[in-house]
């Protein structure tokens, strides 16, 4: 169980995340309500143990340290973070992707096979910006599975690609359930492998009859000061993230070049050490491909690859 007590996180100039409890149990979807790309992104990395909170706690069962909630957690599809980048093809992006997961934590089995016993054999060339973003982000929770250490998945806005939630809910559901992550040609046999899976969204579907909940407020319905004053609308939250440089991390698609608010516009409560940049080639099928994202904690040991 995912476990979080009055976690806050404030921003330079705003409170970015307002005082929020909640709890998500392996096997269900809980969806969390949140306006504001960057409150969405902040709860999305706090969840995850890759964005320090000003105050409160969040722990994975009995377990709570950082360092084991980042190593058991995955994120999904955080704008400015892990989003991907839509110059890389497929291929591409699996095979970064993959070299991401301690070997130790996975088969070795190359990009194009991997991709192809997942069922992606026919994207396995498009570029991303041209998969169905359903498509898309069921590729990004398969190769977050690859990584058989993972417990815990958050969704950072699934519901910013489109309109219609059969898109992302009930792959997410399955997800939470277990029935992800064995590959295409799975057999009954073939156990479940069930997850405490959270997706951070700007408003819970109204055909949604799961559990929910909302930042800014505790697991009985209580609202933070931040939000009962208004600093939770979306405008305000917008405004922090400007101020903020979004969650505190520069644009990806320009690591050689990181700007002023990479140098200044980081909030006191990012850890430096959550976040890193790859520098070289990812996959054993693709050249090394430059300014391919921010990717979070799951580092591999250069030897190991």
């Amino acid at each position: 169980m995912l476990t979080t007590h009055q976690l806050h996180i404030d921003g330079r100039h705003h409170t970015l995340l307002p005082a929020t409890t909640l709890e998500a149990l392996r096997g269900d979807l809980l969806l969390v309500q949140a306006g504001g790309q960057s409150r969405r992104t902040a709860l999305a990395l706090a969840l995850t143990g890759r964005m320090k909170p000003s105050t409160g706690t969040v722990a994975m069962g009995h377990e709570g340290s950082m360092a084991t909630l980042r190593r058991r957690s995955a994120i999904i599809d955080a704008p400015e973070v892990n989003a991907p980048e839509h110059h890389l093809t497929v291929r591409s992006l699996a095979s970064e992707d993959l070299a991401l997961v301690p070997l130790k934590f996975r088969d070795r089995t190359r990009p194009t096979e991997w991709l192809v016993r997942h069922g992606f054999r026919d994207i396995l060339d498009k570029w991303v910006e041209e998969v169905d973003s359903g498509r898309l982000l069921h590729l990004q929770l398969e190769l977050a599975l690859a990584d058989s250490c993972v417990d815990l998945v958050v969704i950072d806005s699934p519901d910013r690609h489109t309109a219609n939630t059969d898109a992302w809910l009930p792959l997410l559901t399955r997800l939470a359930t277990g029935e992800l992550g064995r590959g295409a040609d799975a057999s009954s046999e073939t156990p479940l492998r069930p997850l405490i899976v959270v997706a951070v969204v700007g408003s819970i579907p109204s055909d949604w009859n799961g559990p929910t909940a909302v930042a800014g407020e505790d697991i009985a319905g209580g609202v933070a000061d931040g939000e009962a004053d208004g600093d939770g609308s979306e405008d305000a939250d917008d405004q922090a993230g400007q101020d903020t440089g979004g969650v505190g991390l520069e644009s990806s698609s320009r690591p050689s070049d990181p700007g002023p608010q990479a140098a200044s516009g980081l909030p006191d409560t990012v850890s430096e050490e959550t976040v890193s940049l790859p520098t070289t080639g990812m996959g054993d099928d693709v050249e090394p491909t430059a300014g391919s994202g921010v990717v979070l904690e799951r580092t591999s040991d250069p030897e190991e690859s």
